[in-house]
């Protein structure tokens, strides 16, 4: 009988797990315009509660630009990280590099490795390919499909959304999102907002308040224009946030929203 593999770790799994494997990826970082690191190795953390997170061997990194900042954190998972700044010509970053240089038997894999704060690169690239915000989890799934649901979106006691064309995005972890064709919003009531961010299973995204007489609901709205390929169906529609106080009727019934990172009351 074939060996079993051991079941892979997902968050909402019960306890606090890490898991650690090779990346089949190319993964490069530039910093101040030099390539700070370049690996066919790399090792791919993935920890309960918090974003996934590359390990580079330190022979596929250019050491050269960290210096020793002398800053410490004690982490009871993976042990003692110690930290170096970097600095590439005219560009410095403090405390953007760590290493657990005696990891706890969980985390031994990472031993000789190096991480790095993403935000602080110039750039991130898995292959040849741009990615952003942080590695995509390869146990996460996104899927979209065309739905014929009925669904409403009311914000304060009025109708802005009306569909029965919806796509409904389901993705790991996620509360379903529904994205809705514009012809089928009331573009009227809404406002673009400065606001953006950017997903890296999804891509850039902008956002829309929603203004009904004298009230405005801000940042209620996000669309991603120019999705990333793996997700194109989702490109131009409208979503809402349901935790936000946008209240979502499916086939006539209410759904419950649901509790995020994102939810606050309905702002007037």
């Amino acid at each position: 009988m074939a060996k079993q593999e051991p079941r892979v770790p997902v968050h909402g799994d019960p306890g606090h797990w890490i898991h650690i494997s090779e990346s089949p990826r190319t993964v490069r970082i530039v910093f101040g315009g030099k390539t700070l690191a370049d690996s066919k190795h790399v090792k791919l953390l993935r920890e309960d509660g918090i974003l996934p997170v590359y390990y580079f061997p330190a022979s596929d990194v250019l050491t050269d630009l960290m210096v020793p900042s002398g800053k410490k954190t004690e982490c009871p998972y993976k042990g003692e990280a110690s930290y170096w700044s970097l600095k590439a010509g005219n560009k410095t970053a403090d405390n953007a590099a760590w290493s657990y240089i005696n990891p706890l038997p969980e985390a031994s894999e990472l031993k000789s490795h190096f991480a790095f704060e993403w935000k602080k690169m110039d750039a991130w690239y898995e292959e040849d390919e741009e990615v952003f915000v942080h590695p995509r989890d390869p146990y996460k799934r996104v899927d979209v499909m065309p739905s014929k649901r009925h669904v409403r979106i009311v914000i304060d006691g009025q109708t802005v959304a009306d569909t029965r064309r919806p796509r409904l995005l389901f993705e790991t972890n996620h509360p379903v999102r529904y994205y809705i064709p514009q012809e089928d919003v009331r573009m009227d009531f809404l406002v673009p907002s400065a606001a953006q961010s950017r997903c890296p299973y999804k891509g850039p995204a902008s956002y829309w308040s929603v203004k009904i007489g004298d009230q405005v609901f801000e940042d209620m709205i996000w669309s991603y224009k120019e999705p990333i390929p793996e997700c194109p169906k989702i490109k131009g529609l409208l979503c809402f946030f349901h935790e936000r106080g946008a209240e979502i009727y499916v086939d006539g019934e209410k759904i419950p929203p649901p509790k995020t990172k994102w939810a606050r009351e309905l702002n007037k």
